[in-house]
């Protein structure tokens, strides 16, 4: 039975609109360990990618540890740049009685990030969402792979 305080949800967006129409990537983590990732690209008239899996409790604790050590929960957005025609990503947490949500511009490189009004804040959702696209990445790519290698 889930306890006051248990609540855990992460939505991740990053996203476009240019001459290839609508591009984004997004996955999130729903209570009961349902992923849900969607990636939307017309580039090369490729088609949106769907997946859907239920995780274990082992790799949603795995999930919750990487997000409390990033520290992302203690950040505030207000000093981030804006979304702009270059895209936007948005972050979204919710861990126990704590819930942030964030929205930024797409994020190139580090020297976005050291050139912005708050590189520190800026820096751990970075790295943040790199591990986050890491872990999602590798739980697909290994739930989904349709012919194993040496079979």
């Amino acid at each position: 039975m889930a306890q006051p305080g248990d609540d855990f949800y992460v939505r991740y967006y990053v996203g476009h609109k240019g001459k290839f129409g609508h591009e984004f990537l997004e996955f999130e983590f729903r209570p009961g360990g349902k992923l849900r990732y969607a990636n939307n690209s017309h580039y090369k008239n490729e088609t949106m990618i769907r997946k859907e899996v239920t995780v274990g409790t082992a790799v949603m604790d795995e999930l919750k540890r990487i997000i409390s050590d990033s520290e992302v929960m203690k950040e505030d957005d207000h000093s981030w740049p804006e979304p702009d025609r270059v895209g936007k990503q948005e972050l979204e947490v919710v861990l126990g009685d704590e819930h942030i949500s964030f929205t930024t511009t797409k994020i190139g490189s580090l020297l976005d990030v050291q050139e912005s009004k708050d590189p520190e804040g800026l820096r751990v959702f970075y790295y943040l969402v790199q591990d986050l696209k890491c872990f999602v990445f590798a739980l697909i790519a290994l739930h989904f792979k349709i012919n194993p290698i040496g079979f």
